[in-house]
């Protein structure tokens, strides 16, 4: 099986600087692979809090994550600065696919690249519409 290329920057549509911490680093020197999907989720967390995309309290979107995944293609580690990159492949009724590249300092191909698909819940927990304001900042990261 052959893995596509790795991701560059201009791969990405938007980007969020996030610092590595000296805990991030596991027993072997490099950052542990659940920082990796933490920083995934950070990022695509903080760039919904930029738009005005509630994810918590009573207005919140009940986005909820039913896949994810990350390749990695080299290290990363304290005292390193990220760059995660985002981008949106695929914008459902009721789904989004982000995809994350995360770069090492000021490296143009992404360290590890990730990804989740998120179903937007109605309170009774089944699969709602994105409501349209929420689909056009989804649609701005649409690769």
């Amino acid at each position: 099986m052959s893995r596509p290329p790795v991701g560059t920057r201009a791969d990405y549509r938007a980007f969020r600087p996030l610092p590595t911490r000296w805990m991030d680093n596991d027993e072997y020197g490099h950052m542990n692979n659940a920082t990796y999907m933490s920083f995934i989720d950070t990022a695509v967390s903080l760039w919904q809090l930029d738009l005005g995309i509630q994810i918590r309290g009573p207005g919140a979107l009940r986005l909820l994550t039913v896949e994810n995944g990350c390749r990695y293609h080299s290290e990363t580690g304290f005292p390193d600065l990220i760059h995660a990159g985002l981008r949106i492949p695929h914008v459902g009724s009721s789904s989004v696919r982000f995809e994350i590249g995360l770069f090492r300092n000021d490296e143009e191909t992404a360290s590890a690249e990730g990804f989740f698909t998120q179903v937007l819940t109605g309170p009774d927990g089944r699969p709602t519409p994105i409501p349209t304001e929420i689909r056009t900042h989804f649609n701005s990261l649409s690769t």
